[in-house]
């Protein structure tokens, strides 16, 4: 099992930065991939980036491509997700999860952190 904690969001006005965090415990070696999801109020969850554990590559959703970045910490477990030139429609909650294999479902989510773009 792993255990995921997000952290780092809050109010921004468009146009402004955030930098997500999301910190990873317990069986990090088995991980096969850590993605960010959001979910708006009344939307389902969707994809927005991921890394691949071993090699780091990474993957974008088309509407973050060009603001966002997701890069990860290896001696602290921790990947992030900066994010720049926050839209309205950015605002959702941002969760982690974790894939095991290349087929797995994501999974074994953290709590959420709130990201609120004002216009």
């Amino acid at each position: 099992q792993v255990q995921l904690v997000e952290s780092g969001g809050g109010l921004v006005q468009a146009g402004g930065s955030l930098r997500l965090s999301c910190a990873a415990s317990g069986r990090t070696s088995s991980i096969y991939a850590l993605a960010w999801f959001r979910q708006a109020p009344g939307k389902e969850r969707e994809f927005v980036s991921g890394i691949l554990w071993s090699d780091e590559n990474t993957y974008y959703a088309d509407f973050v491509k060009g603001r966002f970045a997701i890069s990860k910490d290896n001696a602290e477990n921790t990947v992030y997700l900066q994010m720049n030139s926050l839209k309205p429609e950015d605002t959702a909650v941002y969760y982690c999860g974790v894939q095991w294999t290349k087929t797995s479902n994501f999974g074994s989510w953290g709590q959420g952190t709130q990201v609120t773009v004002s216009p």
